[in-house]
């Protein structure tokens, strides 16, 4: 086993932390919904902006925040961006009104955007090439535990300390990573230090993200939702023909068509989370509906996919060190596909055992994927770009969530008239769930096809 210095110990410390807790806070609150409706008398769906707004945030600033770290100092950005997430943490466990909380939460998004540029880049900087998916995997592990178990835990916690608790464990896990990033890593200046920022670009890009994922959130909703993808669409190719033209891009778009390797690790990227992250939520519901489990059985049985993931990543992480991280993750594709398909078939008499089946599958497709394919995308790069690409990827994966859940609204609208799923009857619920991992193990297989057209 290699030794490992104080530095890196400390970056792995500050990076399986950051990575838990920016994911943890966005998934842990889900459970928590009707109480605060209550707490504040308002509608479940004003509510449920507390998730959107923050998932808004750090889709759109992820990329110009990582810029800023790539021109300055990525310790700096990330110690910001920590604190921002800790002070958030404080005043939402204070907070007295509704407007207050998702003011607050809409700026905590925009600290973890800070931490979703730097921490993947500031890990592979302090760590050499070698041991780069070997590290990646603890990060990796670390980020799937907190969106896996997070509604699990989360709904633990509020059902037995109320929501403000989720903050106060979020808050003091964040203060350790800041005092840890502090005084343990170093301020190094960026390789491109002193480069443009690109303001105009990275403006057209928030714009471009915000308009396209508002959109798709509120998409079953009427014609001004369809009308803000179709401008985020329009914003979006503006953007790419801008950046291919400016001398220093926000984003190297330019990248994308010359290293298909990189390009199709973003969109294999974007589809596994698209296919994959509804499982939590469709599954953690047909547990309790159609099984008649309680919210808290149901969240121990899902628990058993983050398990395999933490266990897993690292692992898989080590391997793509060693084999090809294009073939491994396409492998975690195929996997994912197989987890997919068999919940399609669940039905009313399904036995715990094959669901807890699909749920390992799909967990070690999760490992087998994501540890390799960030590899593979940060091994496209130079050190200089560490940061966007870094950000790109947190980008796809807020993309791939929205996609995902997207799919699942329309289909929820389709068959039952947009009635809650957990107030729905069994065999309109099943319906939902055959359909839509029909979807997903499509798109899965799609996206395996892409990770193997990889070179």
């Amino acid at each position: 086993m290699d030794k490992w210095t104080k530095e890196q110990k400390i970056t792995i410390m500050v990076v399986v932390i950051t990575s838990f807790i920016t994911t943890f806070t966005g998934s842990a609150l889900n459970l928590s919904i009707p109480g605060i409706g209550n707490e504040f008398d308002v509608s479940a769906g004003l509510v449920g902006w507390l998730v959107t707004g923050y998932t808004l945030a750090v889709a759109a600033f992820s990329v110009p925040l990582g810029r800023l770290a790539d021109v300055t100092c990525r310790k700096n950005v990330l110690v910001t961006g920590l604190s921002i997430f800790v002070v958030c943490c404080i005043v939402t466990v204070f907070a007295s009104s509704m407007t207050m909380l998702m003011t607050v939460r809409i700026i905590q998004g925009i600290g973890a955007s800070m931490i979703f540029s730097t921490n993947t880049a500031v890990l592979i900087s302090a760590f050499p090439g070698s041991m780069r998916g070997r590290v990646l995997g603890y990060s990796i592990a670390a980020t799937y535990v907190g969106l896996s178990a997070g509604p699990v835990i989360g709904g633990i916690m509020n059902h037995n300390l109320g929501w403000r608790s989720i903050f106060v464990l979020t808050g003091i896990l964040g203060v350790s990573a800041l005092v840890a990033a502090i005084k343990g890593l170093k301020a190094v200046k960026a390789e491109s230090s002193g480069h443009s920022l690109d303001v105009p670009g990275n403006l057209l890009y928030v714009a471009f993200i915000v308009s396209l994922m508002y959109g798709l959130s509120e998409i079953a909703k009427g014609l001004l939702p369809a009308g803000l993808v179709a401008l985020g669409i329009v914003l979006g190719i503006v953007f790419v023909w801008r950046e291919l033209k400016a001398e220093e891009p926000a984003v190297k778009v330019s990248m994308f068509r010359e290293k298909l390797g990189y390009t199709f690790s973003n969109i294999a990227a974007l589809m596994n989370y698209g296919a994959t992250f509804a499982i939590g939520y469709l599954i953690s519901i047909y547990l309790q509906v159609v099984m008649e489990y309680s919210s808290q059985t149901a969240g121990l049985i899902m628990i058993s996919q983050p398990v395999v993931m933490a266990v897993l990543s690292p692992v898989m992480g080590r391997f793509s060190d060693k084999l090809s991280p294009f073939k491994m993750s396409s492998l975690g594709m195929v996997f994912c596909a197989v987890g997919t398909f068999m919940f399609i078939f669940v039905g009313r008499d399904t036995s715990l055992v094959y669901i807890i089946a699909a749920l390992l599958i799909t967990g070690l497709g999760f490992s087998l994927f994501s540890s390799p394919n960030t590899n593979a995308v940060m091994s496209c790069v130079e050190e200089e770009d560490y940061g966007v690409a870094s950000s790109i990827l947190a980008t796809m994966r807020s993309i791939g969530h929205t996609l995902s859940m997207v799919i699942v609204t329309i289909l929820v609208t389709a068959f039952l008239s947009s009635m809650p799923l957990a107030e729905a009857e069994p065999a309109g619920l099943i319906k939902v769930i055959n359909t839509s991992f029909i979807i997903f193990t499509l798109i899965c297989v799609a996206g395996a096809i892409i990770s193997l057209k990889r070179k």
